[in-house]
């Protein structure tokens, strides 16, 4: 599967490490345009590539990872989505403080959601430190453990999919509004967990 891409930061790049891990090809892109990509693109080899923004939104599955600000002015223009199934990796907090974001009783990536007409979002890959992201999931005869949550009919079964590719255990954890919830940072649970199922 090729995945596009917006945003190249820590966890885009932590992201893509498991994914190319998987045999997958990711299209970088980023608001200065695929020419600032080209370091990034030879450190991670022949299945990775630089795009435009719009170009990278174009793929059946594109990773979302940009900072929360951000995310308005990075997907304005890119729609309809027509389907399309976005991975949502953000958590609410505002750089350069850090001040969680005012979401009105709903969750980050219910926003997110509203950004995207016609978009499948999934909320995942949200949880941990890049560092631990890129790893590999398999550990102590086990797999880390990622989780899931979307409202669309198969974006999450999709989703898992990719994962598990990957080398993921993945747990369903339903709709936006209770498993996104649970996987936001800060407020939920399940952030900086590190579990493994055997």
């Amino acid at each position: 599967m090729r995945i596009g891409f917006i945003g190249a930061g820590a966890i885009a790049q932590a992201a893509a490490t498991a994914f190319l891990r998987g045999g997958h090809e990711v299209v970088f892109s980023n608001s200065r345009g695929p020419g600032s990509l080209s370091p990034l693109v030879a450190h991670f080899g022949p299945r990775a590539s630089a795009a435009t923004v719009a170009e990278a939104a174009r793929h059946d599955v594109v990773l979302l990872s940009v900072p929360w600000r951000s995310i308005p002015h990075a997907v304005s223009g890119l729609g309809p989505w027509n389907d399309r199934i976005v991975i949502d990796t953000n958590n609410p907090l505002q750089a350069p403080d850090f001040v969680p974001a005012n979401l009105h009783g709903r969750t980050s990536s219910e926003v997110v959601e509203d950004l995207l007409p016609g978009a499948r979002v999934v909320k995942t890959l949200n949880t941990w430190r890049p560092e631990l992201l890129a790893a590999d999931p398999h550990r102590e005869g086990g797999r880390r453990v990622q989780f899931v949550s979307g409202d669309a009919p198969g974006a999450r079964e999709a989703v898992t999919r990719l994962l598990e590719s990957c080398g993921f255990a993945v747990i369903d954890l339903g709709g936006l509004a209770t498993g996104g919830a649970l996987q936001q940072f800060p407020g939920g649970s399940l952030p900086t967990l590190d579990l493994v199922r055997f």
